[in-house]
């Protein structure tokens, strides 16, 4: 008999054993999929959230601030490196621009500078486009790092081919202004 109460005792062992596993695979399940949507839940408000700060009223453009846009170049810069960059203007909000670069964009903010150079700021302080004459920048100010360079609209391309044909004369290209820039 001990023999019989053996071979019970192994099996009610390996039954326990198995209902456990099937338990804990059932309960698994159910926590990847109650954690899966919880992710799901999360990205979707991240990104509703990320549309109503887009597309969020934002203060109205001052006199300054419409000066600037007027300086906006709109449209394609091509990049070095295949990259381009796409401004337009920003239906929502009169005087401030979309920018875009790959699958990123941002709201901006354009601001003349005292060089002349417009600056298109992010409203969220992350990324800063410096526009000169001939070329634009693309910057992450939080990490000072340039995130495009040698950006060119049609316009930074005239005005460069232009500079070719006629180049300005320099305060070094003169013996006073050589002298006035040694001391």
């Amino acid at each position: 008999m001990s023999s019989t109460k053996h071979t019970h005792a192994r099996r009610i062992r390996a039954a326990a054993i198995t209902v456990g596993i099937v338990l804990g695979m059932t309960a698994g399940a159910f926590s990847s999929q109650a954690h899966a949507s919880t992710i799901h839940r999360k990205a979707k408000t991240a990104k509703t959230s990320e549309l109503a700060n887009k597309f969020a009223a934002l203060p109205e453009a001052t006199a300054e601030q419409m000066t600037a846009a007027a300086r906006v170049l709109i449209g394609r810069y091509e990049c070095e490196f295949g990259k381009t960059l796409v401004i337009d203007r920003n239906d929502t909000n009169r005087g401030y621009f979309n920018l875009r670069e790959g699958k990123q964009s941002w709201v901006v903010k354009p601001v003349l500078s005292s060089t002349g150079a417009v600056r298109l700021e992010d409203m969220k302080d992350s990324i800063l486009l410096i526009q000169i004459l001939t070329k634009s920048m693309l910057m992450n100010v939080k990490t000072s790092h340039r995130l495009v360079d040698g950006c060119v609209h049609e316009v930074q391309r005239a005005a460069e081919a232009e500079l070719q044909k006629h180049p300005q004369t320099s305060v070094f290209d003169s013996a006073q202004g050589a002298q006035a820039a040694t001391h």
